[in-house]
């Protein structure tokens, strides 16, 4: 009697089978990472220099199914059943002059998918940018309920997992970036699955929700090694995203998602022909660090012995690579009106004596902020946003013209803040579109906090803010816009969509197109990623503007910690960073607060036409040291010798390494005198900002610099020259 063996199209008695082919296994180098794959097994991603990132035998991508979802029960996004028949079917490595490219063809025999995977890694970085196209190569509809976008094995043994820590950033509006690291034993228990002889079942990770990509996590975060050796990672949409992890029995796996139909209700039908792009995804490697902790090379986080500044730095090398020419472009200082001022309600008596002292301070772009479209008698237009006119009764004798005209006047720049994407209930807007220009559920509007949300897919929505812009750039000449987005407008929309995360998905991609559009339309226009604070902090988005707004809060005190650890998601030249001098500030507590935006990008408010003679002149300083060091920022490497900052912690710094020295930005929250040491730091010590500031003693110590510091909050900026 013979026994016969299911194969995917065929059943072959085993006593006629013919003998399994001796498996070959296929390399394709691109950077620090190779592609590896054999005739009996998917593409996975490794590292042949390291023994904690990536692992031979884990798929790249895995892909699921409405009807298939995987090959082995579990509930990680790990060993799809598609993604455990891919199979290569051609490749290529195409050399670049600023970057290495590998593609890959895989195709799954059974279901007609094919993925199509480009693998890039930038020139000088040891990072790579994983893309995948799925395309539906079979006769039959196919509906994909989940794409990792990229799937990596870290570890060698079970054993392994026992020394990693996981790194991440919870974010919240006012407490954005707020990292910190666990022992990946706390989230993937040891459960002896050798003596079970299988692989676990459970996971672990992060999950955005609606349309705030960082309003819970930050998309972005690592796995760490007691030696130092560090897989950072970051996933680029502004819509649904999941990291997942989960363990094997010989290490960890990571998957990076977009969204998904567990968590985001996303799901795509493909028909026969049709293809979809995952979200893409990085991934970077550090290999240990030979310096001890705190050096500017050694371990950056506190919690854990783990080394992330290395691998964080790399994906900040990457960001600069994936912005391009736009990283290049000048770097103004900008004055806000609303933070701790007007907040929403400008006019043309409280703007015009802030134009006069922003353009004394050296200020280069002034933006009005929200309100300049509604009318004083409204009181709240919060529901009345939308038609993006000037209100004349805000502004009158001359309009909103004339304040342009002082703005401009004055050497500086005009910007407007604008939130594109909504529409009140009761703005006239709101019933001149159609019904399919916004996101729809159940055949309704989606309604949250009395606004509506566009739909950037349909022509109509666009056409209503090309107009806009047109409108303000080309009849007032604005060359700055901050572009908020103050709602979460849920799962999305199921309008012309699979699934409703499938609406929002597309929307924020032809969001994001529309933004290089209109940028094309006009090139001196600057684009600000303002989101509610930093709630839509992602590089989908940063990669075409120029500024992010890190953050909403306007207690001084409390924004250090947020300002200190944005550069680990964001680059330090993106990081609007406010500073807002009051009056009632003592000059320790002036200079605070001027040193948290001189950390990454100076962004300045406040009424400072109420503020004292000595007041002004330290801004005046801050803005012309800021003007100073601003070129540089565009090169620095981010690092955190006292730790990526808790949301407590008493002394904070950020360190920006330049090509001949270290900038340092530190916080002293403590009202009591205080002592402590910043490690690494050998060098030359000179306290750029406040220049007359006396009262810390700086001295080189055997562990690093030595800092004391008299009673009351302080800061200062140091420049460490190394030797």
């Amino acid at each position: 009697m013979t026994e016969a063996v299911h194969h995917p199209s065929v059943l072959i008695p085993r006593e006629s089978a013919p003998a399994a082919p001796a498996p070959v296994t296929s390399r394709a180098r691109v950077g620090v990472f190779e592609l590896r794959w054999g005739n009996d097994a998917p593409a996975s991603l490794v590292v042949p220099s390291s023994t904690h990132s990536g692992r031979p035998g884990v798929g790249l991508v895995e892909v699921f199914t409405s009807t298939e979802q995987r090959a082995r029960t579990s509930q990680a996004y790990w060993r799809s059943a598609v993604g455990e028949r891919l199979r290569v079917q051609g490749s290529q490595v195409i050399a670049e002059p600023d970057a290495v490219r590998a593609v890959v063809v895989q195709s799954d025999a059974v279901s007609g998918i094919e993925v199509r995977t480009t693998v890039t890694a930038p020139t000088g970085t040891s990072t790579a940018r994983i893309e995948s196209e799925i395309r539906n190569a079979g006769r039959e509809a196919v509906v994909i309920a989940a794409i990792s976008s990229a799937t990596i094995g870290f570890g060698r043994s079970a054993r392994d997992l026992d020394e990693m820590v996981w790194g991440s950033a919870a974010s919240e509006w006012l407490a954005e970036d707020r990292w910190s690291e666990v022992p990946l034993r706390t989230l993937l228990p040891d459960i002896s699955l050798a003596l079970h002889a299988q692989d676990a079942r459970g996971h672990a990770g992060l999950t955005s929700h609606g349309g705030w990509s960082s309003g819970e996590h930050v998309p972005c975060g690592y796995v760490s090694r007691a030696d130092g050796e560090t897989l950072a990672w970051q996933i680029e949409t502004s819509a649904g995203w999941r990291a997942d992890l989960c363990q094997a029995r010989d290490g960890g796996v990571l998957s990076l998602l977009g969204p998904t139909d567990l968590e985001h209700q996303w799901a795509h039908e493909l028909l026969p022909g049709e293809a979809f792009t995952a979200v893409p995804v990085v991934l970077a490697v550090a290999p240990k660090s030979p310096g001890g902790p705190g050096s500017p090379g050694g371990p950056a986080s506190r919690g854990g012995p783990g080394s992330p500044g290395d691998a964080l730095g790399e994906l900040t090398r990457y960001r600069r690579w994936l912005r391009g020419a736009a990283g290049a472009q000048h770097l103004p200082v900008v004055y806000n009106d609303f933070m701790n001022t007007l907040m929403g309600q400008p006019t043309t008596d409280e703007l015009l004596p802030l134009v006069r002292r922003a353009a004394e301070a050296g200020v280069e772009v002034f933006c009005i902020d929200a309100g300049w479209f509604a009318d004083p008698a409204i009181g709240d237009w919060w529901s009345t946003v939308g038609e993006w006119r000037e209100a004349p009764a805000r502004f009158p004798d001359g309009g909103l013209r004339r304040v342009i005209d002082a703005i401009r006047d004055a050497g500086m720049a005009p910007g407007l803040w604008l939130e594109p994407e909504v529409v009140g209930v009761d703005s006239p807007a709101a019933s001149r579109l159609p019904d399919e220009a916004f996101f729809q559920r159940f055949g309704q509007r989606v309604q949250e906090d009395r606004r509506y949300h566009l739909d950037f897919r349909h022509p109509a929505a666009r056409a209503h803010l090309d107009a806009t812009v047109d409108h303000l750039v080309e009849e007032f000449g604005i060359r700055y816009l901050k572009l908020d987005y103050n709602i979460n407008p849920g799962a999305g929309t199921e309008h012309h969509a699979t699934t409703a995360g499938d609406g929002l998905l597309a929307h924020t991609r032809a969001f994001r197109d529309w933004l290089v559009r209109v940028q094309e339309r006009h090139p001196s226009l600057r684009l600000e990623n303002c989101s509610s604070g930093a709630m839509r902090a992602d590089y989908a988005l940063l990669a075409v503007t120029h500024l992010q707004s890190t953050s909403d809060q306007q207690d001084f005190r409390l924004y250090p910690p947020i300002a200190a650890s944005a550069p680990a998601s964001i680059l330090p030249e993106q990081c609007g960073n406010w500073a807002y001098p009051a009056r009632d500030m003592s000059a320790e507590e002036t200079a605070f607060t001027l040193v948290t935006g001189l950390s990454g990008r100076l962004y300045l408010s406040g009424f400072l036409d109420e503020l004292r003679p000595d007041q002004r002149a330290r801004i005046a300083e801050a803005v012309a040291l800021h003007k100073d060091l601003r070129d540089s920022l565009t090169t620095a490497l981010p690092f955190w010798p006292l730790g990526l900052p808790a949301w407590d912690d008493e002394a904070l710094c950020l360190g920006l390494r330049t090509a001949d020295a270290d900038l340092l930005f530190v916080w002293d929250r403590d009202a009591a005198p205080a002592a402590f040491t910043i490690p690494g730091v050998a060098g030359e010590t000179e306290v750029l900002f406040p220049a007359d500031g006396a009262g810390w003693g700086l001295d080189a110590g055997p562990g690093g610099l030595e800092v004391s510091t008299p009673a009351g909050i302080g800061a200062r900026v140091l420049r460490v020259t190394r030797g």
